[in-house]
């Protein structure tokens, strides 16, 4: 990929106008005291008068209300440089608390002020935006609702913030940060269009102050209100081991890094001081800040390859307000906006796109980005793990988009290692992380957690042998009674997996005891580590694949009833604290379960089969397809009846029994017919 040496903004010219210049043209200087009182407070009467309305439709002018209020921001940067830092949080720490963001984000932005450097006003910015979003969404449901909208515009424009702070004060964070007519610092930063230094810090000067006197207003409605803000929880990343694809970035591998950056073709060579930074707050334990300067030089590289291969070299440059930007949702879809098949999966590999997808897209997994710019996270214990994979994912793109500047990058090693000139040795520091990059599978996908969830559900049925119960012999009369329902359903699956054999991998079927062969975890791993597309799912694999979902959701729910119920009861018997009726439930139990574990496996199994040949049911016609789903739906609400005769509640564990038989003989009819996903496969 040629990079295109002469780009040295990626702001459109009327955008590029709009921050750099418009702001400016007012040369006259602006008395700080006509914005703020003796005692810092904003007087935000002077602030609102410099917005101005278009006189057809009484709408924001933005061109004139950013040209009037340039002299003002450039006052308050000013005030903001004369103050010392103790000064500082003496009069404004505590406007600050309305937004629940540690004092440390506003000092920062404050320090930032004093010493203006290359990235910082930028990330200043960004942490400020995401922090200020969050605090206006929790305001917003101060007024009774149940969630507030998730773009920031509508937030800004919505009746709820007007109605608290008031319609002109709205309007004048429209002019910075809410509208794609205005400024839209948070936009323009965070989808990676601004480079080093082109947001003038004035404007971050300005969002500092209104974010104070936005507190300053709150602080007044609540006193007249009798109201309590109440913040939301901050998104915590649970089960950090599944986001775990990278190996740990030492020294050696940021160092190379860090001569890849200068080398690598995917990087503006404007944009070259963000990755900088962002390495060096990696390696300053700032993981927060690493990939918040990080995520938008990813989408501005990603950006260049997607105008490249679509060959849309216009797409580059922020669009104008009539349009939408050229941002990851655009760059990962299948499609573009003419239909035409995105070529950027071709160049990145599915791999690639997988990562993409999972960390950024997918509704279970992290979604990184829009987690971080709309303040859903708490930047303070932001986890070193998930800056690991995104900084160890931004090596290899670097890595693989740097061919034509090889010989120097071989040259930097040989002289940092002194070690001879092989290709292979200079490479084995990056070799693990190229590996884990070429190998990497989705883990977010549905599909991929649908696995996860089969495997889970099979380790918790196998629990069961180990659970405590009465003699043997204290059952057996119960079990003559039911020996022949027990004989009939062992009977229905020996079939069944007798008809499925030639779908499994070979060497698991045994004909001396199918059950105990078949059923098991070791099979369901092997099927679950089969690869399966699932980039661009097509409508039907999705379809498919939710119902299947919600059908080893229901195993699960009947597993853990079956091992708390038979704890509890076991403890219950032993303490003969059972009435007559629950010893002769608990007895019916301990017999059902018997017949319960093959049962569940088998299900298990049967989705694990059905889903590597989940893309089949793209072949199905219209009404084939419907009559399979009608039969996975008979299948879930048999497992949703599961859960309910199998609760504490009901112990209807004859009823569990007959609905069992009748559910299997319908399964057997189904895979006689061949009518499954696995039959089209073959």
């Amino acid at each position: 990929m040629a990079l295109p040496e002469s780009i040295t903004t990626c702001l459109s010219q009327p955008v590029h106008y709009a921050i750099c210049k418009l702001g400016f043209e007012k040369k006259d200087t602006y008395d700080i005291n006509n914005v703020l009182s003796g005692n810092g407070e904003v007087c935000w009467q002077a602030v609102t008068e410099h917005v101005c309305y278009l006189e057809s439709d009484e709408s924001v002018d933005y061109i004139k209300s950013i040209r009037s209020l340039g002299p003002v921001c450039e006052s308050v940067n000013l005030y903001f440089k004369s103050l010392s830092k103790e000064q500082f949080v003496i009069q404004y720490a505590s406007w600050f608390h309305w937004t629940n963001c540690t004092e440390q984000v506003f000092l920062e932005v404050f320090d930032v002020l004093q010493y203006t450097q290359t990235t910082e006003i930028d990330l200043g910015l960004m942490k400020l935006t995401s922090c200020l979003e969050r605090a206006l969404g929790d305001v917003y449901l101060l007024k009774g609702n149940d969630c507030c909208p998730f773009l920031l515009r509508d937030l800004l424009a919505s009746e709820q913030l007007a109605d608290v702070f008031g319609q002109a004060v709205m309007n004048v964070l429209r002019v910075f940060i809410g509208s794609p007519h205005g400024l839209n610092l948070r936009n323009v930063l965070w989808h990676g269009f601004a480079s080093p230094q082109e947001i003038p810090a004035k404007y971050c000067a300005m969002l500092l102050l209104l974010t104070a006197g936005l507190g300053q207003l709150l602080q007044t409605y609540l006193l007249q209100t009798k109201g309590v803000l109440v913040h939301r929880p901050y998104v915590i990343f649970i089960s950090l081991e599944e986001l775990d694809a990278f190996p740990d970035l030492n020294d050696e591998i940021l160092s190379i890094a860090e001569e890849l950056v200068k080398l690598s073709s995917f990087v503006l060579k404007t944009m070259l001081p963000f990755w900088i930074t962002a390495l060096t707050a990696f390696r300053k334990n700032r993981y927060a800040d690493s990939v918040i300067l990080l995520l938008p030089q990813l989408e501005v590289g990603l950006r260049l390859l997607f105008t490249t291969t679509n060959k849309c070299p216009n797409r580059l440059l922020t669009a104008e307000s009539s349009a939408f930007y050229t941002t990851f949702d655009e760059m990962l879809a299948k499609h573009l906006d003419n239909e035409e098949v995105n070529q950027l999966p071709v160049v990145l590999e599915e791999p690639a796109m997988d990562f993409l997808w999972d960390f950024l897209n997918h509704q279970e997994g992290p979604r990184i980005r829009d987690r971080l710019s709309h303040g859903e996270i708490n930047l303070e214990t932001f986890p070193r793990e998930v800056a690991n994979q995104i900084i160890g994912f931004a090596i290899t793109i670097l890595c693989r988009f740097s061919d034509e500047d090889m010989y120097s990058f071989k040259n930097y090693l040989q002289g940092m290692w002194n070690i001879c000139s092989s290709p292979t040795e200079e490479h084995m520091v990056l070799k693990p992380l190229m590996n884990c990059a070429s190998c990497y599978r989705s883990r977010f996908h549905p599909i991929s957690r649908l696995k996860k969830q089969v495997l889970e559900c099979m380790k918790s049925i196998q629990l069961w042998p180990e659970l405590p119960i009465v003699p043997e012999e204290q059952v057996e009369k119960i079990k003559r009674l039911e020996a022949n329902a027990e004989a009939d359903t062992s009977i229905l699956i020996s079939e069944i997996i007798s008809q499925l054999q030639h779908y499994m991998p070979q060497n698991f079927f045994s004909s001396d005891d199918p059950i105990n062969s078949v059923l098991t975890e070791r099979l369901l791993v092997e099927l679950c580590d089969t690869r399966i597309c699932t980039l661009y799912s097509p409508r039907p694999v999705l379809e498919v694949v939710a119902v299947l979902r919600r059908i080893s959701a229901q195993c699960h729910q009947v597993s853990q009833q079956v091992i708390a119920g038979a704890g509890l009861r076991y403890t219950q018997w032993v303490n003969k604290t059972l009435r007559s009726r629950q010893r002769h439930n608990y007895r019916r139990m301990l017999n059902s379960i018997k017949f319960l574990s093959p049962v569940l496996r088998l299900i298990l199994l049967l989705i694990s089969l059905e889903l590597v040949s989940v893309h089949s049911v793209c072949k199905k016609n219209p009404f084939d397809y419907q009559q399979y789903l009608k039969f996975l739906k008979s299948v879930l609400q048999y497992t949703e009846n599961l859960v309910t005769y199998t609760s504490p509640e009901k112990n209807k564990w004859d009823e569990t029994m007959e609905l069992t038989k009748r559910t299997l003989i319908k399964i057997r009819k189904i895979s006689d017919r061949k009518l499954m996903l696995m039959h089209l496969a073959t």
